[in-house]
């Protein structure tokens, strides 16, 4: 349901390219486009320069080589390759002001910003987000009933629909975010600290904007870190944070006025909009969160804000604290789990007990493996603490009280369900149960002596922790804000390593801002020059440039416009400027070119897809040639030749349906087949489709299956999720329909030469059951047992290699005391009973959490 009469267009106004076009240089680009330099070459090796990590000594050392001297290059100096960057079309200019003070500092006040109302023109009219942006608010539900609603993107939010009410009719919502926090730009003695304020536009939708690649955040100031002079440390204090509201107001100034009086702004369109810029999110840690809402000590920002005199948001329209101070994944949940969580884990089984447990943990390719445990840990990142809660809650399984396991793995489930992309009404349902079953259990933590002061190490009989009380606004907040995840501060850390410690990087150690200021300047040109002179080529190929890509938005007014080879050129020329140089493989795409350019052929596809899987395999096999019994003896299958007899004679009856497991077996061992040899790999990488988002694809997990080795004394065999039911699907149906498996061989039977059968153009795998059961009440988590059939061999069955649905994680039963003669290369070996790690991945956790 859209917002009726929001986001009216008035007329055209000017793209990207357009306002390219107008630039002082115009004259010079109808006849050499990339003026002021002479041609495309020229301009790639300048862009190349100046990206670079040279400084000028070495880009002049550089031109002076006589093979460089060679080349028909316009400059030949590091200092005339920058004069001809200031001839560059220019984005938000660079100011520096001295910020007067009615206490004396230790030096200067000097505060280097940048107008942000051009900032948010800047991110609104550029063309690589058309088709990424929304411009009216709309609410989504589950069902044409229109019963239960989802919150994902800001605009799908009540608290957007509220905002477009009190905005005039036809306008458009620009919704403003902020973002600051202190950071090192040097890590040696006297190590110097910069305080970037970051800005972004929410309209961008959060699946672009959160992505580093995207350059959706844009450094709009340097606050000042200064010293006053004063005798007291507290009024010293109170001072600085005076002096950090009164940058903001000035600073900030321009959106304040676009909030009040509306303003003309193109989007990348060119279509005029009529805006209002709110301020919707604020992304700090919980220290600058109580600084911007003025309040002090162990107190919540959100739920105790307080007014002062000149807080800079007291006059900024349709802005309010207790809104844009949205929660945050990063600092609040992350950092508390290892603050809180996993120090109550250490006392409640001792550190070491903790830590040998870790290293026993089945390893996942692509995750950390913590085989020295976790409690020696140094500079513990977000990455890190992420790392720690995928394991956390069936490491302390069997060891800790059980009441002490449900309070842990309560909070563990909040902050999973807490950030998923797209929450339900009923997703809030559950957010607001998994909180209240951690106060249900809590009690057991202090009874236990497990919350204790890290100064005193006396036992803490409160829950005064200001990160425990900001979740109780978690599940408020989504019909204001959408997603949680989105306002993370993930994104906007990484965009300090762009935007202020890479450039700082670059100086002489010298008055950093300014140095920072004009190397942002100077790159941001050559980004914005590159992108123009791009778009320019497809343009004078014969494309049109009016449009770069269709936007899909569909609110009143707006002017369309087809998708054709401009469009899809355009759209290259942007995705190969501003997406991720290195994107993770996408198995679906390659197994749909496959599919699109192979002919049909004996040789099965080694990439390939079913249902919301997808599967890869190497194109060597492991093991080219090795028959049906050396197999069974190198991977310890002693039923092999049966269960392939089995396979062969159900495959000749039901073709490619669904395999059920369970059935009696029915070939002998001796039973004859009709080949003798196998190709057999180690290892599968398994691909699934996002859980909330079908079109985006999710981890690609390595399900490994090798033969006992040097390392792997035993072998290394993963466990999966495999499907058994023709009437259920994963992920949609959870665990229903679906068992646990243990891969214990990935192969291809080779048929005689000279014939072609349709069973040797599937790959198979010969798995191992683990029955599940029960599920522990405290951790909600199955327990699985190692299926045996009545003669006491274990229960295992061929099946088709893609009836596998999904990777699983398995973690052995340690019991109290782990046994000190396990490791993570024999645990699982010598385990009959294991938990299903449902939160090693997320999208596993949303598709077991029924």
């Amino acid at each position: 349901e859209q917002f009726k009469g929001a986001a009216i267009v008035y007329r055209i106004g000017d793209t990207f390219l357009r306002r390219f076009d107008m630039d002082r240089h115009s004259f010079h680009h109808q006849t050499n486009m990339y003026y002021p330099f002479a041609n495309l070459g020229d301009w790639e090796m300048a862009n190349f320069l100046l990206q670079s990590n040279l400084s000028m000594r070495e880009i002049d050392n550089y031109l002076s080589l006589s093979m460089t001297k060679k080349m028909p290059l316009s400059f030949w100096t590091a200092k005339e390759l920058r004069g001809r960057i200031e001839d560059l079309p220019k984005g938000p200019c660079w100011k520096i002001r001295i910020v007067p003070t009615h206490h004396p500092t230790t030096s200067p006040v000097e505060l280097y910003w940048r107008d942000p109302l051009e900032c948010i023109e800047a991110l609104f009219n550029h063309p690589f987000y058309a088709g990424k942006m929304d411009y009216s608010p709309f609410r989504v539900f589950t069902a044409a009933g229109r019963i239960m609603r989802v919150y994902s993107e800001w605009m799908s939010s009540d608290g957007a629909w509220e905002l477009q009410v009190k905005v005039p009719a036809g306008s458009t919502l620009c919704g403003v975010i902020l973002s600051s926090d202190k950071t090192n730009i040097t890590n040696v003695c006297g190590g110097k600290v910069a305080h970037p304020l970051l800005i972004s536009l929410a309209n961008i939708r959060m699946n672009v904007r959160n992505k580093a690649s995207s350059h959706a955040f844009l450094l709009t100031a340097l606050m000042p870190i200064v010293e006053f002079i004063h005798p007291v440390p507290r009024i010293r204090s109170v001072l600085e944070v005076r002096l950090f509201h009164a940058c903001l107001d000035l600073i900030l100034e321009p959106l304040k006025k676009a909030a009040q009086l509306g303003r003309m702004m193109a989007d990348p369109l060119g279509n005029i909009r009529f805006c209002f810029t709110p301020l919707v999110a604020y992304i700090v840690d919980t220290p600058e969160a109580c600084m911007l809402a003025c309040v002090r000590g162990k107190t919540s920002p959100v739920t105790k804000a307080t007014g002062v005199s000149h807080p800079f948001w007291r006059n900024w329209p349709l802005s309010d604290p207790h809104r844009f101070l949205t929660p945050e994944c990063l600092h609040h949940w992350h950092r508390m789990s290892w603050d809180h969580d996993v120090k109550w884990c250490r006392r409640a089984l001792g550190a070491g007990e903790l830590d040998f447990r870790f290293s026993l943990l089945p390893p996942i390719t692509g995750l950390r493996q913590f085989k020295s445990g976790i409690t020696k840990l140094k500079q513990v990142g977000g990455r890190t603490q992420r790392d720690v809660q995928r394991y956390l809650v069936v490491v302390i399984a069997g060891a800790a009280h059980p009441n002490v396991v449900a309070a842990v793995r309560a909070l563990m489930d909040f902050r999973y369900l807490a950030q998923a992309p797209a929450i339900t009404e009923e997703g809030r349902e559950n957010i607001a149960a998994a909180l209240a079953e951690f106060h249900r259990y809590k009690h057991a933590i202090i009874n236990g002596g497990l919350r204790r002061g890290d100064q005193s190490g006396l036992v803490l009989e409160h829950w005064e922790i200001p990160k425990l009380e900001l979740l109780q606004s978690v599940v408020p907040s989504i019909p204001q804000v959408g997603s949680v995840l989105q306002w993370s501060a993930d994104t906007t850390e990484h965009a300090h390593i762009e935007v202020v410690k890479d450039p700082a990087s670059r100086t002489n150690n010298k008055d950093y801002s300014a140095q920072i200021c004009r190397h942002l300047d100077r790159v941001e040109k050559c980004r914005m020059f590159d992108t123009a002179v791009r778009l320019r080529g497809t343009t004078e190929a014969g494309f049109s440039s009016s449009a770069i890509e269709r936007d899909e938005d569909r609110s009143d007014g707006e002017v369309g416009y087809a998708v054709d080879d401009a469009d899809e050129a355009g759209a290259a020329v942007l995705n190969d400027l501003w997406a991720p140089k290195q994107s993770s493989s996408n198995y679906f795409d390659i197994a749909a070119k496959h599919v699109a350019s192979t002919a049909l052929s004996s040789f099965p596809l080694r990439t390939f897809t079913r249902g919301s899987t997808a599967f890869h395999l190497n194109l060597r096999p492991s093991l080219r040639r090795l028959s049906v019994d050396s197999a069974a003896e190198k991977f310890a299958i002693p039923d092999l030749r049966s269960a392939l007899g089995d396979y062969l004679a159900l495959h000749s009856c039901h073709g490619r349906r669904i395999r059920p497991f369970g059935r009696t077996r029915q070939s002998a061992q001796d039973t004859p087949l009709p080949f003798e040899y196998l190709q057999i790999w180690y290892k599968v990488r398994i691909q699934q489709r996002d859980y909330h988002d079908r079109t985006s694809t999710a981890s690609t997990y390595t399900i490994h299956a090798e033969p006992p080795n040097g390392h792997w004394k035993y072998g290394r065999y993963d466990a999966a999720i495999l499907r058994v039911d023709e009437g259920h699907d994963w992920p949609d149906s959870g665990l229903t329909g679906h068992a646990v498996v243990e891969v214990r061989l990935i192969m291809r039977p080779r048929p005689p030469r000279g014939t072609n059968v349709t069973w040797a153009n599937r790959f198979l795998v010969y798995v191992r059951r683990l029955d599940i059961i029960n599920v522990e009440l405290a951790m909600h988590l199955p327990v699985l047992k190692r299926a045996v059939r009545a003669s006491g061999s274990y229960f295992g069955d061929v099946f088709p290699l893609d009836q596998i649905s999904s990777f699983a994680h398995v973690v052995p039963r340690f019991g109290e005391t782990a046994d000190k003669r396990l490791t993570y290369m024999n645990a699982c070996h010598a385990s009959q009973s294991f938990y299903l790690n449902r939160h090693f991945d997320k999208d596993f956790f949303y598709a077991t959490n029924r």
